[in-house]
């Protein structure tokens, strides 16, 4: 039988090597750590792969994508009851009631509409329900009478509608053409409902890294055997594969392994050729039976980067590179194995998995305005967060219940007690972040959107600035402006008495940044004779004189209304009451035949390949906040404005830089 006993002199060998330690390779700070390591990685996200819907969730979005259709598509009901004209009940009261005459029809989802509703009739309309030509509201059933008499049917109401109500216009939720989702989004189930409302059903998100998992250790037991004398388990390998899909990776366990040079250098080639990216646990320390510094050294250049940091715990980290993928060896104590991981490890595989950092859990926010709520129900509002003067402020979301876009994009939600009928303004919130990158954004613009704001965001992200658009409407910036509740309002609003744009906003402490010029037309579909080879004037002059000509109007205190009103010059035509809110809207009603003609931009008479007769060009300009000029987030902004690549792709959508 083999003596396996070391004699004296192989013992004392062994304690002179154990007792003469390597000394690290040099002990650097963490920021020196980190500049290192980028130093040599490209930390692009990776290529993309396309998959199907229902395996997109928690995958990140590799592309933008710009929005096929309207959602909803057509003007629609959000109650049951009955579509009809608002100016035809404005004088119904409980003492004077109406009636109106119901039509031969009854409007189910997902059937069109045939009959007109003419002056004095009302159609029964079910929610969800396409709004028929001719009605610009909609009254809830349990708010009228239904009176069959020898004459036929008719609903009675004793309360007059406004233009508008209980009606979701088309494109109020997504507009045809604007950009959906952001390249870098990560896809939660909100996302997910946003691509199956736009009928999408492949998605190309970014390629999730592969990340090879090893430990290292004669004392190592895998998790489920007999634990031997001396021996521990092997937690480590568990625990940073879990970290890694937290992070966004796909972990490739590989195993425990041994303190054996030959075997360990073949599994640490094997998941350099398999992988992305390797992590290995142990053996760090340069002690004597510590072999994976002297086998990563081996692999290929770079190599080894950093081995020690002046870190408590982590100091024996090493960081490598080898080709172009990125090799890092942990501390063996689990507890320094995932504090350098979270600090090194997962923001390179964030990067590669097109993931955004980390953010906080949760805020204290201002909220800027009353929040009316009903009493004896608990109340979640969704709200974005931008910066304020004096912190994190809170805007509520301005959109509905019916809204699939409102959840994507909140940063987070607070609660309003059952016992509150409000929330006051000015009132110092808990919010509640919605996903683990949820953070205030770098820049938030609150006004008017536009489709060639998005091509500036867009070069904003490229340039890793993250920003919110909150669309309230021209109006609605100024006063976010004035208030200091955003960094830039987006406005083009016209001077009555000079027919100067914009200029007129200025108040102290703010400044105007010229932005481009769109162009405003009469829009039509293409086709209809009354329009035709017309000049805009005679267009409508020729829609003024026609009684069967339906307009559709735009939404008090829109740049655009301002021009519609100057152009009818006080009349109020068949449709005027029909105010949506946005230009995508307006073209959606006339490509749909709800309506005939109305005033819109070009890019988005191209979308719908309508008709176009020019008016005038408008100016899409910024209300400057002076006292967040030196942001870096809106010098950023600035300075994309004026460079010539953004400018050249705002023209190609048919828009002028200023």
């Amino acid at each position: 039988m083999k003596d396996t006993r070391k004699t004296e002199t192989e013992l004392l060998a062994a304690i002179r090597d154990a007792a003469r330690q390597e000394q690290f390779l040099e002990v650097v700070s963490p920021e020196e750590a980190h500049k290192r390591f980028a130093a040599h990685l490209d930390l692009s996200a990776l290529p993309p792969e396309t998959v199907s819907l229902d395996a997109v969730l928690g995958r990140v979005l590799a592309h933008d994508i710009a929005a096929p259709l309207d959602v909803p598509p057509f003007d629609r009901s959000g109650v049951d009851g009955f579509a009809l004209r608002a100016e035809d009940i404005a004088k119904a009261s409980e003492a004077s009631p109406l009636k109106l005459c119901l039509n031969a029809e009854v409007i189910a989802c997902g059937h069109a509409p045939v009959i007109e509703v003419g002056p004095g009739t009302a159609s029964t309309i079910a929610t969800g329900g396409m709004l028929p030509r001719g009605a610009d509201a909609v009254v809830m059933v349990e708010q009228t009478e239904l009176i069959e008499d020898k004459d036929g049917l008719f609903v009675e109401l004793r309360r007059p509608a406004a233009a508008g109500q209980f009606v979701s216009y088309a494109g109020s939720d997504i507009a045809r053409g604007e950009t959906l989702l952001r390249r870098g989004t990560l896809i939660g189930s909100r996302e997910i409902g946003m691509f199956a409302a736009c009928g999408l059903a492949l998605v190309e998100v970014v390629r999730k890294p592969k990340i090879g998992v090893l430990s290292t250790g004669d004392e190592l037991v895998p998790p489920g055997q007999t634990l031997k004398e001396a021996g521990i388990y092997d937690s480590n390998g568990a625990i940073i594969a879990a970290a890694i899909t937290e992070a966004g990776g796909l972990p490739l366990p590989f195993g425990a392994f041994a303190d054996d040079e030959k075997i360990l250098q073949a599994a640490m080639r094997r998941a350099l050729s398999e992988c992305d990216m390797v992590i290995l646990s142990g053996g760090t320390s340069k002690g004597a039976g510590d072999l994976s510094h002297r086998i990563v050294s081996q692999l290929g250049a770079p190599g080894i980067l950093v081995h020690g940091v002046a870190l408590k715990p982590g100091k024996p980290l090493c960081l490598a590179v080898i080709g172009n993928k990125p090799v890092v060896v942990l501390p063996g104590f689990p507890t320094s194995a995932i504090f350098t991981f979270h600090a090194f490890v997962a923001p390179v595989i964030r990067a590669f998995a097109g993931r955004p950092p980390e953010a906080a859990k949760s805020v204290t926010a201002r909220v800027p305005v009353r929040i009316a709520s009903e009493m004896g129900r608990k109340e979640f509002v969704l709200v974005s967060l931008v910066e304020g003067n004096e912190g994190a402020i809170a805007f509520p979301s301005p959109k509905g219940s019916g809204s699939v876009t409102a959840f994507s994009q909140a940063e987070g939600f607070l609660e309003i007690d059952a016992l509150a009928n409000m929330l006051d303004a000015g009132t110092k919130a808990h919010v509640t972040l919605i996903g683990e990158s949820a953070r205030a954004p770098d820049l938030v613009l609150t006004g008017s959107h536009d489709v060639a704001l998005d091509i500036v965001v867009g070069a904003l992200a490229e340039q890793g600035f993250s920003a919110r658009t909150i669309a309230v409407g021209s109006q609605g910036g100024v006063g976010a402006a004035q208030r200091g509740e955003c960094d830039l309002a987006p406005v083009h609003l016209v001077d009555p008495k000079t027919g100067i744009y914009n200029e007129h906003l200025l108040t102290p402490g703010l400044s105007l940044v010229k932005g481009w010029q769109r162009m405003q037309g009469f829009l039509f579909r293409r086709g209809d004779r009354r329009f035709e080879g017309q000049t805009a004037e005679q267009a409508v002059k020729a829609a003024l004189t026609d009684p069967s000509c339906l307009m559709v109007n735009r939404n008090a205190g829109a740049g655009t209304r301002i021009l519609i009103d100057r152009l009818l010059g006080g009349a109020k035509p068949k449709g005027y009451s029909n105010q949506p809110k946005s230009h995508n809207a307006v073209a959606a009603a006339i490509a749909q035949s709800r309506a005939d003609w109305g005033i819109a931009i070009e890019p988005v008479a191209r979308l719908y390949r309508l008709g176009f007769l020019p008016i005038a060009p408008e100016h899409y300009d910024f209300l400057l906040v002076e006292a967040r000029r030196g942001r870096p987030a809106v010098q950023a902004f600035l300075a994309t404005l004026k460079d010539e690549r953004t400018r050249e792709r705002i023209r190609s959508t048919g828009m002028q830089p200023a």
